[in-house]
């Protein structure tokens, strides 16, 4: 969990703070299982068009493997601008 949520739990009881907490990192573990999933699905979908051998052809795999890198490329460019607007955002207080 970031340094910024649990700053925003400082003032909740202990209990609170627990319960927000595992909530949170479920959350965080939900969206990973989602982002992995899409990143499966698409690579799969877009690579893997020949069922007759138990393993991938070369050109499968390479495919697999840029779709991959790109895929997590742009997944991590899309949470640094995410971050870069949030933290040019005006704070609440």
């Amino acid at each position: 969990m970031d340094k910024n949520m649990l700053a925003a739990l400082e003032g909740l009881p202990e209990e609170d703070k627990a319960r927000m907490s595992a909530m949170i990192d479920h959350l965080q573990l939900r969206d990973s299982l989602r982002m992995y999933n899409s990143l499966v699905e698409r690579c799969f979908t877009d690579c893997i068009d020949n069922f007759t051998r138990k393993t991938l052809q070369k050109q499968e795999e390479t495919c697999v493997t840029r779709c991959a890198e790109k895929f997590l490329k742009h997944s991590m460019r899309v949470g640094m601008r995410f971050a870069e607007l949030n933290s040019q955002a005006p704070t609440q207080d």
